[in-house]
């Protein structure tokens, strides 16, 4: 694969630009939205820095980028593209229908949705077997998750054809099991916002108040672990069985908005056994020692980086 083509430079759309470019691809880019361009290299040179502090693979140049307005024309020579339309199902289906008619055999079309399953999407398209979901997340240039996801039509052959580009785009490729609303993270992602707005609407905390619980606490903490290997080590030498016993019950207090699921002797099973088998056999107290190694350093770097170090300075 030598040609990406992006569909639809807003924000997401650039970073997909500027990661792929970066990674020593040739890019083509379309937006029917007038100044496109302009906005689109500007944006490619706001993150060229942070790359090239990170790393820039051999023959990486913003010299390979094109603008292309003929949506046609765009795709017609790509082995991936990208789509980043606004997230309204009507609009992306006809989108890619369009993008399909145009893109040449073997071609890879990934959308960049947030929430809309494949099999919606796949549709209105004569080939919906090489449409997936591929939902990175901002700034796609420097964050490497990327959650791919089949639709009911899409084949085997593209997505391993899928996971190897994105992988190749330094990207760590979660592949969605299951199709579902808002896939895997933006789901995580939402439960807390939810909850956040009715801290802030219950005039519980500022919305100052919730970042910095998430940056000062749990925050630290997920950036290494996540939130099951982080409550694994809460539960002592006997991880994560001992936690859900002993803090399983409060998961039906009316703390939150939300109902927590029944924790059944299979949901027990299946966290307990998730959890060990992401330790690999090491002790809760190296996971400790790494965690607290891991913890130090990032302390600092949210001292360097968090605006309230400002207000340090000043005083």
């Amino acid at each position: 694969m030598t040609q990406v083509t992006v569909v639809g430079t807003g924000v997401i759309g650039n970073g997909w630009i500027a990661r792929c470019l970066a990674q020593g691809y040739d890019v083509v880019a379309t937006d029917p939205a007038e100044g496109a361009e302009e906005r689109m290299r500007a944006a490619v040179d706001r993150a060229w820095p942070s790359l090239e502090k990170i790393g820039l693979k051999p023959g990486a140049s913003k010299d390979r980028l094109r603008f292309e307005a003929d949506l046609a024309e765009a795709v017609k020579d790509a082995d991936v593209i990208q789509e980043n339309a606004p997230e309204r199902e009507e609009l992306k289906r006809s989108l890619l229908a369009e993008i399909d008619k145009h893109a040449k055999e073997g071609a890879i079309i990934g959308s960049s949705t947030s929430g809309i399953k494949p099999t919606i999407l796949q549709q209105d398209c004569k080939r919906p077997e090489r449409v997936i979901v591929a939902h990175p997340f901002n700034p796609v240039y420097l964050l490497p998750l990327v959650e791919l996801v089949a639709g009911e039509r899409t084949t085997e052959e593209t997505m391993q054809k899928a996971t190897d580009f994105y992988q190749s785009i330094d990207m760590r490729t979660l592949v969605v099991q299951k199709e579902i609303d808002g896939h895997i993270a933006d789901r995580l992602m939402e439960a807390l916002w939810r909850e956040a707005l009715h801290l802030v609407n219950d005039g519980v905390a500022t919305t100052e108040e919730v970042d910095a619980a998430i940056v000062y606490g749990a925050g630290l903490r997920w950036a290494q672990m996540g939130p099951f290997l982080t409550f694994h080590l809460a539960g002592g030498d006997q991880g994560m069985r001992h936690m859900l016993q002993q803090f399983g019950p409060a998961l039906k207090l009316p703390w939150t908005k939300l109902e927590a699921p029944e924790l059944t002797d299979e949901l027990i099973e299946r966290v307990v056994e998730g959890c060990e088998q992401q330790a690999d056999g090491r002790p809760v107290s190296e996971l400790a020692e790494r965690r607290d190694e891991f913890l130090v350093k990032l302390i600092d770097l949210v001292k360097e980086y968090w605006p309230e170090n400002e207000g340090e300075k000043k005083s």
